[in-house]
């Protein structure tokens, strides 16, 4: 099942973070809590983990790229 890595709501007031960085690639293998991008908002650099096991299948957002709150950045196939 193709799952959505949807970018985080690190705040309540937040509308928006900055992928700083892919840890991961498409066609790697990801386990969940495993660290998979690293984000930034207007307060934190912060570690995005992943929610579930799988390989990560498609990188919507590149690094650099600013995401609404709630938006697809990534898909997982999951078993």
């Amino acid at each position: 099942m193709k799952v959505p890595v949807e970018m985080p709501r690190y705040a309540a007031d937040a509308v928006d973070g900055r992928i700083t960085a892919w840890r991961k690639q498409v066609g790697d293998q990801v386990e969940r809590g495993e660290v998979i991008a690293e984000i930034e908002t207007d307060k934190a650099d912060l570690d995005l983990e992943a929610m579930a096991s799988g390989v990560l299948v498609d990188i919507v957002h590149p690094a650099g790229a600013e995401v609404p709150v709630g938006e697809p950045i990534a898909y997982l196939e999951t078993d």
